[in-house]
């Protein structure tokens, strides 16, 4: 069945957190690009030949950390699903049962602990809240510029 903390509905839920990871870092990043970019600006990677190697060698290790991204926000989503309602592994087909009756109540029945956040709430708030941050600092750092610039002046020959 398709329910909320239903075994079902947990698999297609971190399936769907890891396939719109993938999707979004394909959109926002562009590994022929960046090979490009390297190689105008005259940067490269030890051992990586410029080209079309070198994006090859950064598409590689993008999907390897966007894999731990994705599982580390999936398992950040599931967590505040599982302590509220555990995982309803009854319903799995011939070891629902069986581990049912083995599993400690907690796992399977849940914790009933409220969330004011769920897991998406939750990542939606921490990710604005690291970008109001950012913007914060950079402001600070704008007008510790700013008012340097503004101080001093310059001077030609005569004074």
């Amino acid at each position: 069945a398709l329910r909320w903390g239903e075994p079902l509905y947990n698999l297609l839920y971190v399936i769907g957190i890891i396939f719109f990871c993938y999707f979004y870092t394909s959109i926002i990043f562009n590994p022929n690009e960046v090979a490009d970019n390297m190689r105008k600006y005259g940067g490269f990677i030890p051992g990586i030949r410029p080209g079309k190697r070198t994006a090859e060698y950064v598409n590689s290790i993008l999907t390897r950390i966007t894999l731990v991204g994705a599982l580390y926000l999936a398992l950040i989503a599931i967590i505040p699903e599982f302590l509220y309602t555990g995982f309803h592994v009854q319903n799995l087909p011939l070891v629902g049962p069986r581990l049912d009756a083995t599993l400690p109540q907690w796992f399977t029945q849940g914790l009933r602990v409220n969330f004011y956040f769920g897991g998406t709430s939750l990542l939606i708030v921490v990710g604005v809240a690291m970008d109001t941050i950012q913007m914060v600092e950079s402001q600070l750092i704008m007008r510790h510029y700013d008012g340097f610039l503004k101080k001093s002046r310059i001077r030609g020959r005569r004074g």
